[in-house]
């Protein structure tokens, strides 16, 4: 299968390189394109793939078309390629861009599914959701949980949800590592060195991550069975309840879902 990257920034990067890495996609079967041209030949240069010489080019000689392009420049940067577009898959990770507008912008022809990963796919640890287009076939959305589902989980989920899922797992990973540098920050306050407190804070958070994985408990059980009656989690617990970080974290999923609507918009 002949895939097309255009746009070589963070996300798609991370999602093509986490991909090679677990062997669901082969090198010499990928093409990539940016307008930054250096950008185009570092991520050539890291996996192994061929440099396009336009947009035209790589979709003219690709079968699956990864769009990793901003989504106020993705519509614009499709402008007049329909010609180009017929039989091919185009897999969108443009937050907020919809499908109806992706379908119209490719044409009557192309099959189009709408995705939002996450950069810890690059680590095999990543959480995708997808949504296919009208003409998306179950073919096309096997490719889809292939790729994605080799760099960590994946759902296929009504388009409704995208938005909101950007906010949450898209842009979530931005929320933990502000969490991870604050318990780090924490730690050197209490007197540990910064490399100790920032292995110990990073671990942490992936262990209670698995554990709620692994276990299947809820949050709160999990939580309660650390929180001894006057204890030191107790006493932790309040200051977080003090300080409204249950709240600021749900705030933040929150704006994160209207941003991605808005940009779906412009």
């Amino acid at each position: 299968m002949k895939l097309g990257i255009i746009g070589c920034g963070k996300m798609g990067s991370a999602l093509v390189k986490g991909a090679i890495n677990k062997g669901a996609i082969e090198t010499d079967s990928v093409s990539v394109f940016d307008v930054i041209d250096t950008a185009s030949k570092k991520l050539a240069n890291d996996i192994g793939a061929t440099v396009a010489s336009s947009h035209d080019d790589l979709i003219n000689n690709s079968e699956v078309v990864l769009l990793c392009v901003k989504p106020q420049d993705t519509l614009k940067m499709l402008e007049g390629l329909n010609s180009l577009t017929q039989s091919k898959l185009f897999i969108s990770i443009a937050a907020g861009l919809q499908l109806m507008d992706l379908e119209k912008s490719l044409g009557e022809s192309a099959r189009v599914i709408r995705v939002m990963p996450n950069t810890p796919a690059l680590v095999g640890k990543g959480a995708s959701a997808f949504s296919r287009g009208t003409k998306a076939t179950d073919e096309d959305a096997n490719f889809v949980i292939n790729i994605l589902g080799s760099v960590g989980k994946v759902l296929e989920v009504p388009e409704k949800q995208i938005d909101a899922i950007t906010g949450l797992s898209g842009s979530g990973p931005a929320y933990i590592y502000t969490v991870i540098e604050a318990l780090a920050d924490g730690g050197v306050l209490v007197g540990l060195p910064e490399d100790q407190a920032l292995l110990l804070a990073a671990q942490t958070v992936s262990g209670a991550a698995e554990m709620i994985l692994q276990t299947k408990e809820h949050p709160a059980s999990l939580r309660d069975q650390v929180a001894s009656p006057g204890g030191t989690t107790v006493a932790g617990l309040a200051a977080l309840e003090s300080g409204k970080l249950r709240a600021t974290l749900i705030d933040a999923v929150r704006a994160a879902t209207l941003r991605s609507k808005e940009l779906g918009k412009s």
